[in-house]
C-alpha cells in the first residue's frame, strides 16, 4: 500500500514506525524539517518538506496514487482540509485526527464521506475509553473486550498470592477450562506461551476469558482484596480527563484537581451534571489529596500533560494507600520505567491513535485493533470470510506464524474460547494477538480465497 501521512508529531511518527515494519510505501510529510530529521535512515519511510494542505505538495508526495492519506498535524482544520485536497486529488481513503466530538456522532458520518473524509480519529476519546475501562477492574492493568464484551481480555500483574503460580499451562488451561494465556511479559520480554510455559511471580499475564468467568479469574490470581473503584480522583483536566468523566459509570463518583482557575470554571460547564467535582490546586499537593479523601479514594489517574508528574503522582498515590493508578505517558521512553516503578495502568494517546489508523491499512475485514505497548503486540478482532484460508483447517493446522495466537471467538453473539481442535467457520469474530506488530501476516487467513 501507499501511505501517505501528513503532520510528523508524535501520532505520524510513530504511525510510521508502525508501517515501516511492515515495509508499506510510506511517505511522511511536515513542514518543520527538524521534526524529520533521521527518520528516513532509522526508519524504512520517505519524508518530505511540505504542506499537507498545499495542493503542489500533496501532488508532489504522490496523493494521487495513494491507498490512504492521513492528516494528524496538531490542528483539527488543516486535517480536514489536508483529507478534502487529498481525496479530491484521488486518495482512495482518507482519515483526520480531530478534537471536536461532535463530528463523532453517527448522524454526522455520511456527511463528512461526502467531503471526502472517511475516517475520525479522535485521541482523547479512545484513551478515554480506555481509562473506563480500566476503571471498572479495579484488579486489572489492561481490559480488551472482543465484540462488545462477549470476549475479554484481562492483562494482570501476578503476585505471590497467585493460585496458579510454578504449573505448566498444559496442566491449567486445557480444553474445558474457563480462560487462556495468550501472552507473559516477564521483564523485558514477552512470551507467546506453550504448554510447558509456567507463570512467576511480577509476570504481566493476558488472559482470555468470557464475562461470566471474570469473578473466578480475580480468585486464582489473588485480587479478591482489591476494592472495588467507586472513588476517583484525576490530576489534570485536560479533554481526556472530561472525556472519561462523561462515560463513567454513574456509581462512580469523580474528582478532578486542575491548576489553572479559568479551566476549572470551564470545567464546572462541562461537568455540572455528571457526578463530577472540580477542585482548583496541585494535585502534587499532599495536604490538599488528603483533604479530599485520598486515603479512601480506589483509583488515581494522572492525565497532566507532563510524564514525570504523572508517574510521581501515581507513586505518590500508591503510597498513600491507593491500589489502582493510571498514568498518562506520552514519551514512551518513558513507558518502560513507569512499568519498572509498577505504576499500573499506562496510558499513551498516540499509540492508540495510530493502533486505530493501522487497522485500515489491513486487507482484511478487521476492527477494535489495539497495541499493547508494554507487551509489544498487537490484538484485534478478525472476521473470517467465507471460503477463507483459516475456515479450512482446525485451528492446530493452520500453520499461523510465530508469535501468532488465537485468543477465542464469537459465533452470533456468543464467545467461546479455542483450543487446536477448534474449526473457525465463516463469519466468526476471531481474536488474534500478535507480537511484535505482525497482523499484516495474518490478514491472508482470513480474506475470502479470491483474494489470496
Amino acid at each position: 500500500m501507499k501511505i501517505i501521512i501528513g503532520g510528523a508529531g508524535a501520532t505520524g511518527t510513530h504511525l510510521a514506525k508502525l508501517l515501516s515494519r511492515d515495509h508499506q510505501e510510506c511517505t511522511l510529510m511536515d513542514e518543520d524539517a527538524h521534526r524529520l530529521e533521521g527518520l528516513e535512515t532509522e526508519y524504512d519511510i520517505m519524508t518530505m518538506v511540505g504542506s499537507p494542505t498545499s495542493i503542489h505538495d500533496l501532488k508532489e508526495a504522490g496523493v494521487a496514487s495513494a491507498d490512504l492519506f492521513v492528516g494528524v498535524t496538531p490542528d483539527e482544520s488543516r486535517n480536514m482540509n489536508a483529507c478534502i485536497i487529498a481525496h479530491a486529488i484521488g486518495a482512495k481513503k482518507t482519515v483526520a485526527r480531530i478534537d471536536n466530538y461532535e463530528y463523532l456522532l453517527p448522524q454526522h458520518e455520511a456527511f463528512f464521506k461526502q467531503l471526502g473524509i472517511d475516517s475520525l480519529i479522535y485521541p482523547e476519546v479512545l484513551a478515554a475509553q480506555d481509562i473506563s475501562n480500566g476503571l471498572k477492574l479495579s484488579w486489572v492493568r489492561q481490559r480488551w473486550d472482543v465484540h462488545g464484551g462477549a470476549l475479554v481480555m484481562l492483562g494482570i500483574k501476578l503476585r505471590d498470592n497467585c493460585e496458579i503460580l510454578n504449573q505448566p499451562l498444559k496442566v491449567l488451561c486445557g480444553p474445558d477450562d474457563p480462560y487462556h494465556i495468550v501472552a507473559i511479559k516477564r521483564g523485558g520480554e514477552t512470551i507467546i506461551p506453550g504448554g510447558n510455559d509456567e507463570l512467576h511471580p511480577l509476570d504481566l499475564a493476558y488472559f482470555m476469558t468470557t464475562k461470566e468467568y471474570i469473578p473466578y479469574i480475580r480468585k486464582i490470581t489473588g485480587k479478591e482484596h482489591y476494592a472495588d473503584v467507586k472513588n476517583v480522583i484525576i490530576m489534570g483536566g485536560g479533554k481526556t480527563a472530561v472525556r472519561a468523566a462523561l462515560i463513567k459509570p454513574d456509581y462512580m463518583s469523580m474528582k478532578i484537581i486542575e491548576k489553572d482557575e479559568k479551566r476549572c470554571d470551564r470545567l464546572n460547564q462541562l461537568l455540572n451534571e455528571s457526578n463530577t467535582m472540580i477542585i482548583h490546586g496541585d494535585g502534587r499537593d499532599l495536604d490538599l489529596l488528603t483533604e479530599e479523601g485520598i486515603r479512601n479514594t480506589q483509583a488515581f489517574v494522572a492525565l497532566t500533560d507532563n510524564a514525570e508528574t504523572n508517574i510521581l503522582a501515581c507513586l505518590t498515590a500508591k503510597r498513600l494507600g491507593v491500589r489502582k493508578t493510571i498514568a498518562m505517558v506520552e514519551n514512551l521512553d518513558y513507558a518502560s520505567m513507569a512499568e519498572g516503578l509498577d505504576i499500573g495502568t499506562i496510558i499513551n494517546k498516540k499509540t492508540i491513535a495510530a493502533s486505530h489508523i493501522y487497522q485500515m491499512m489491513i486487507d482484511a475485514e478487521v476492527s477494535n485493533m489495539r497495541s499493547l505497548m508494554l507487551a509489544d503486540s498487537d490484538v484485534a478482532e478478525f472476521s473470517a470470510a467465507p471460503g477463507s484460508m483459516v475456515t479450512k483447517k482446525k485451528v492446530k493446522d493452520l500453520g499461523l506464524p510465530f508469535g501468532v495466537a488465537i485468543g477465542g471467538l464469537v459465533r452470533g453473539n456468543h464467545g467461546m474460547l479455542v483450543n487446536g481442535n477448534s474449526q473457525i467457520e465463516a463469519g466468526d469474530i476471531v481474536m488474534i494477538f500478535c507480537h511484535e506488530h505482525n497482523l499484516r501476516k495474518v490478514e491472508k487467513y482470513f480474506k475470502t480465497r479470491s483474494l489470496w
